[in-house]
């Protein structure tokens, strides 16, 4: 069969639409096909198992919560200090509440990583790179805060995302306060042992 990424790409993200509503259980390649609005045997024509569905799944969440240059460029020359920080923690709290689908996805993959081996395989990866590039990237910017702190600015995001797409604990608090929060709170000087 002659590639055709358009299609693919709509395929996956049919995938991520499907898991974002209806669950693991609901993925099907027959459930993808309907939602892509495509003829009965696509997805399976493109992604022969179940394993190689999801595994094109998580290559697109990736590149739809990937940042915008624009974004990133009109903060180039800036002094790298909190606010930077901050401004980037800001927008990427931002990507992931606006592509409420795509991370509903993925926080779904996240669970059904602990009952699954091949999918924490799957996404064990993609999330361990996704970690190593920003904490090369936090370093080469010049940003404060080192692996420790970017380790500790993923479980706080985390869980900040789940409250404000799930059930929230503080639906009226503002999402940026909480974020300068994180921030201050992460960058504060550790205690020593």
């Amino acid at each position: 069969m002659a590639r055709n990424d358009a299609r693919r790409r709509d395929l996956a993200d049919a995938s991520i639409s499907v898991l974002a509503t209806e669950g693991m259980r609901g993925l099907t390649h027959r459930a993808v096909d309907a939602r892509a609005g495509a003829p009965m045997g696509t997805a399976s024509n493109y992604f022969r198992s179940k394993e190689s569905l999801i595994g094109a799944l998580v290559e697109r969440i990736g590149e739809r919560l990937a940042p915008d240059p624009a974004v990133q460029d009109q903060w180039a020359g800036r002094t790298p200090d909190r606010e930077l920080f901050a401004d980037y923690t800001r927008d990427i709290v931002r990507r992931l509440i606006s592509e409420r689908e795509v991370t509903l996805a993925l926080l779904t993959l996240r669970i059904e990583a602990a009952r699954s081996p091949w999918i924490a395989e799957a996404l064990g990866e993609w999330m361990r790179s996704g970690f190593a590039a920003d904490v090369a990237f936090n370093r080469a910017a010049g940003l404060p805060g080192g692996a420790f702190e970017i380790a500790l600015f993923h479980y706080a995001i985390e869980g900040l995302i789940l409250d404000r797409l799930t059930v929230s604990i503080e639906a009226e608090g503002s999402t940026d306060d909480v974020v300068d929060a994180l921030v201050q709170g992460l960058l504060s000087e550790r205690p020593t042992a």
